[in-house]
């Protein structure tokens, strides 16, 4: 790999036209990614890749006045410490705000560069222009906010907000809802029923661990590999798979670790119990509280299917394991 200050004038003029078309790509990937969920933000990434192509033309225009029209075929991946870009594949599916930062320090990294180009150059005219380029990416992020204003409507606005507040369900709460119910009622049983069995919390706690990083894992995998993403509008499967994975464990965990009292305490079984009893009450109250705030359902409905379908569950535990 070549050092940024190895490179020759007319590799550096490559390398600005080859990352002025590819920031020009990138923009208009998002723009495509953002079309149906957000119109009016989309219309600004599409402002911006078309601008980011005049940028491309004026660096060709100068380079084929010095050096002709053959390229060199130099790579951003052949210089050190040269700006990158996250594959196209990583940046699909992404919140809104997201997509926003990673515009931001895509122009920034490019001001960076072109103000480094312009430092190492010794035409008058390509110093000029790289450092009017520099200047320009260095405007965007104000640029970005005049398009903003101009296109993004106060209805726009409304329309977007609502879309965020839905895909903010679709891709963070509903996963870990789901991760969260699972790992606190499905972890009941197990747990209880070797507790009751044995009365050791050391043993009823390596029961309940092993059950919620199992339940973890497989909830994790199953939301990860249920959907790309790509037609449901859920966003990143890996992103929503870590949330479930996270929040099946800690919910699993919740009631696990009172049983960690030690067995030398006083009545340390019946203490851990009471403990890991009131941690469900809890949970099992927060997730209603949850399902009826995000995903519409009624809350005493909530109540029925989630804090009912656990005590059933708890109690099943409990019966078994003491039977």
């Amino acid at each position: 790999m070549k050092s940024f200050s190895e490179l020759t004038p007319r590799e550096i003029l490559a390398l600005a036209i080859s990352s002025e078309e590819e920031d020009a790509r990138i923009y208009m990937a998002f723009a495509e990614d953002l079309r149906e969920r957000y119109p009016a933000s989309a219309k600004v990434f599409e402002e911006m890749s078309e601008e980011e192509t005049s940028h491309r033309h004026m660096l060709l225009q100068i380079y084929e006045q010095r050096y002709g029209k053959v390229l060199p075929p130099i790579r951003r991946e052949d210089v050190k410490g040269f700006l990158k870009r996250r594959p196209i594949w990583l940046t699909q599916n992404l919140p809104l705000e997201t997509i926003r930062r990673e515009a931001e320090n895509m122009e920034f990294q490019a001001a960076r560069f072109y103000e480094r180009a312009a430092e190492q150059s010794t035409d008058i005219e390509v110093r000029k222009l790289l450092g009017d380029l520099a200047e320009v990416e260095k405007g965007h992020g104000t640029h970005a906010h005049t398009l903003e204003k101009a296109l993004l409507t106060e209805q726009a606005r409304e329309e977007e907000d609502v879309t965020r507040h839905r895909m903010f369900v679709l891709q963070f709460v509903q996963p870990g809802l789901a991760g969260l119910m699972d790992g606190s009622v499905s972890t009941l049983a197990p747990l209880f029923a070797a507790a009751f069995a044995t009365q050791n919390n050391w043993e009823a706690f390596l029961v309940g661990l092993a059950a919620s990083i199992g339940s973890g894992v497989s909830m994790g995998f199953t939301e990860a590999l249920s959907d790309d993403g790509s037609l449901t509008g859920r966003g990143s499967p890996w992103i929503r798979g870590t949330i479930c994975g996270l929040m099946t464990t800690l919910g699993g965990l919740g009631h696990t670790l009172p049983y960690l009292v030690p067995n030398s305490w006083p009545n340390a079984f019946w203490t851990a119990t009471a403990i890991a009893g009131a941690i469900v009450f809890i949970e099992l109250w927060i997730i209603a509280w949850v399902r009826a705030k995000y995903m519409d359902t009624p809350f005493l409905q909530a109540v029925f299917q989630i804090v009912v379908g656990g005590v059933i569950v708890l109690a099943a535990g409990i019966l078994i394991g003491g039977s």
